[in-house]
């Protein structure tokens, strides 16, 4: 229990950072990179990657993109601002988007954040997106159900 209150306050702290806190340090650390030193002295496995990574997204896929059981992977939090920027509502607007916070740990072993959206006047109404910010390089190509996006 400690361990999972340590990742989650680790997880608030590093997406309330401002973007450069978010690049690599001098030392070349992802926030993935960190968050696996902070497992690592708590007697955690590192957060899994490469062919383990795959097969947990691949379960994942059986969820709809967005929910819990299948978060929408991204490069920090600003890969999950850019994408929640490129959704578009039924109207064709762009929905108001607002953190409402990490929910511990997701299907790939990472915190998951999850996102109050709300398209005023259109569908999807209010929704809850969940996203992982732990995926340096990924950019989500795919629109969470009910939802269009733009390149």
């Amino acid at each position: 229990m400690k361990a999972a209150i340590a990742i989650m306050c680790f997880s608030a702290l590093l997406a309330a950072a401002p973007a450069s806190a978010q690049k690599p340090d001098s030392d070349g650390q992802t926030p993935r990179e960190r968050m696996d030193e902070l497992r690592a002295g708590l007697g955690m496995a590192p957060a899994p990657s490469g062919a383990a990574l795959d097969r947990l997204i691949a379960d994942a896929s059986a969820h709809p993109l967005g929910s819990r059981d299948n978060p929408v992977r991204a490069d920090r939090p600003q890969g999950q601002r850019a994408y929640l920027d490129r959704l578009r509502c039924e109207n064709g607007l762009a929905p108001q988007h607002s953190r409402a916070g990490n929910f511990g740990p997701g299907p790939f072993g990472t915190i998951i954040d999850g996102y109050e959206v709300e398209c005023a006047g259109s569908a999807p109404e209010n929704m809850m997106i969940f996203m992982d910010m732990y995926h340096s390089g990924y950019r989500e190509t795919g629109a969470v159900p009910g939802f269009a996006i733009v390149p």
